[in-house]
């Protein structure tokens, strides 16, 4: 008999609340302000704060902190809008630190 097996998900370091799929993952190389961090293209059971510019290691963005929808741990953040023509492809997309997420079902 098979034993059956959800997808790989990522949860909040704090709670366990699942906060992304390892499916949308986009990459791996990215820096968060806790060392490495990942770039997702979705992330779900998260609350997003409110819109700020901040000055990042690309350049200038607008960006708002996501935080566990459970716990309100600080995760990552989301892209909202890049000023530079080459980061146009972050916007939309999610920031989450390594050091703030752990793995399920792997």
């Amino acid at each position: 008999m098979a034993e059956l097996v959800g997808p790989r998900l990522y949860c909040c370091c704090n709670c366990r609340n699942q906060v992304a799929l390892h499916d949308d993952i986009i990459s791996k190389a990215f820096q968060g302000r806790h060392g490495r961090a990942f770039l997702f293209s979705h992330a779900m059971n998260i609350a997003i704060g409110p819109r700020e510019d901040r000055q990042l290691l690309t350049g200038l963005h607008t960006v708002a902190d996501v935080s566990c929808s459970d716990c309100h741990e600080v995760l990552g953040w989301k892209y909202e809008r890049a000023y530079e023509e080459s980061q146009k492809y972050k916007e939309g997309k999610f920031i989450l630190e390594k050091s703030k997420i752990v793995k399920e079902n792997w």
